[in-house]
């Protein structure tokens, strides 16, 4: 029964899919079933932690291919089960987010958003627990195709052109990945992922491994690393509950989860080491957390600055691994869920004030913080973390990545520390002003809560999960292991053997 627990997990989603279709004319009905579904699938892969932590994976083929040493099915290790934590976890909260954000709004086609939302979900968690690249491949694939419908949610031509250029992207990335894993199988004879890489990958020769490594990198443009980065801020025009999605749960963290996979899991510590790819890869994400965190100094509108963030922040768990270093990869590791807790805050703090007042930008939010204290609290404690500083769960990541660069050799690890504190100064400076704006400006005529209209809380369901992600985020701080999420960072970053 144990070894059916990681397909009972991704079921749910998939069985709620069709069941969220047919009660399309009883919403409560429509939406219990996200929530059963989520409550569900999130039991099921917390179950598995116990056993992961005292037993090692657990393996679950579904079938075998023509191709020998190839195969489809989950292999949940400690890595993979964080990723699948934070998804399933956030899944709840975003799900009843979503509720009090599409019925505030009276969005359109809410049963075509909810039943996307599923499989978006299910190829998130897919891509978390897989046991192999193919496997892999198979549920990215999943997850792109079924955001996409959530991207051109609005139908406008904006957002029928955000969609175009996210599936341009993507799909793009997707023909990468599987070239990646066809080279790899031919020059390996597997595509499983193996701690601390794959043996027989080191025999190939050194221009074919530079040359199949970046194209992996650009089969994960879903991390957005620069200069593949430009469809994330156009796909801001989605509803942010899917803004949510793309940033904190699913497709953004899909793509550095992919990049840590193949660095870890495929090419391995010494093989970078020794073709000098570690270095590559960590100047490719220094350059793209400093630009990206000038570029989001220069936005006004607050998803786009948050997107900009976003960004930038996917680059701290790139530069991580990239480091080569344990303390590196368990802040890169870290820094996935604890991410993915403080930027899914922070965008539904966005669409709390969006659906209260209708503002967008950050220039016509003066006095906000007074009319909507829980939500600017909140996005205040969840902004200070990105920052990395106390009391959210950013400070320890970065604390750890701090670490991982002091590690490397002169001038290299005084380089990497520089980059990242000069990008966390730049997170000062973007987020700061915010809550400046909020707190402290004065409303001028016709702003925020002036005039006989005043300005209150977004719905109760939009409000009480993102309050509870600031908590979660603050509860990370105070004790690492909360979900075990700490011990299984420990556990992954052991079985690399470095």
């Amino acid at each position: 029964m144990e070894l059916m627990t990681p397909l009972f997990a991704i079921l749910c989603p998939a069985i709620a899919a069709p069941l969220i279709l047919l009660s399309r004319k009883h919403p409560n009905v429509r939406e219990g079933w996200t929530l059963v579904a989520s409550i569900a699938m999130f039991s099921l892969v917390l179950s598995m932690a116990p056993t992961i932590l005292k037993e090692g994976p657990i393996e679950c083929i579904f079938f075998k291919t023509l191709f020998e040493g190839v195969y489809f099915g989950l292999k949940v290790d400690a890595f993979g089960l964080i990723f699948a934590l934070t998804s399933s976890s956030l899944w709840i909260l975003v799900s009843l987010y979503s509720i009090g954000y599409m019925r505030a709004l009276k969005e359109h086609a809410q049963t075509r958003f909810f039943f996307f939302f599923c499989w978006a979900i299910f190829g998130a968690v897919g891509v978390a627990l897989s046991a192999n690249l193919l496997t892999f491949y198979v549920f990215f694939e999943i997850l792109t195709v079924s955001t996409y419908p959530l991207v051109i949610h609005d139908q406008s031509p904006e957002a029928i052109s955000a969609g175009h250029k996210y599936m341009a992207y993507l799909m793009t990335a997707g023909c990468f990945l599987l070239f990646g894993l066809m080279m790899t199988y031919y020059l390996t004879g597997t595509t499983d992922f193996t701690p601390g890489g794959i043996p027989a990958l080191g025999s190939a020769s050194r221009v074919t491994l530079i040359v199949l490594f970046f194209c992996f990198l650009l089969s994960f443009m879903k991390a957005a690393w620069m200069p593949f980065h430009s469809w994330l801020p156009s796909a801001m025009i989605a509803p942010t509950p899917v803004s949510a999605l793309l940033h904190a749960v699913a497709v953004v963290k899909a793509g550095v989860f992919g990049i840590v996979r193949i660095v870890c899991y495929v090419y391995g510590v010494d093989l970078m080491h020794e073709l000098g790819l570690g270095l590559v890869l960590a100047c490719i994400a220094g350059f793209t957390m400093i630009v990206a965190s000038f570029m989001a100094i220069a936005q006004d509108n607050l998803k786009r600055r948050l997107a900009y963030s976003t960004i930038s922040q996917l680059s701290y768990i790139i530069l991580g691994a990239a480091l080569l270093t344990p303390s590196g990869i368990t802040g890169a590791m870290l820094h996935i869920p604890f991410h993915g807790y403080m930027k899914i805050t922070l965008f539904m703090c966005a669409g709390a004030i969006m659906v209260a007042t209708g503002k967008k930008n950050i220039s016509e939010m003066a006095g906000i913080g007074k009319q909507m204290p829980v939500t600017m609290l909140a996005f205040s404690i969840t902004a200070i973390g990105m920052c990395g500083i106390p009391p959210a769960c950013g400070f320890i990541s970065k604390i750890y990545l701090c670490f991982g660069a002091w590690a490397l050799q002169p001038p290299y690890g005084l380089i990497f520390l520089s980059i990242i504190l000069t990008s966390s100064l730049l997170d000062v400076i973007y987020f700061f002003p915010v809550i400046y704006t909020a707190f402290f400006r004065e409303p001028e005529g016709g702003g925020i809560g002036t005039g006989e209209v005043k300005i209150k809380e977004a719905p109760i369901f939009a409000v009480v999960p993102l309050a509870i992600t600031a908590i979660v985020s603050m509860i990370f701080f105070i004790h690492p292991n909360t979900l075990f999420i700490f011990d299984l960072v420990k556990t992954a970053v052991a079985s690399l053997g470095i």
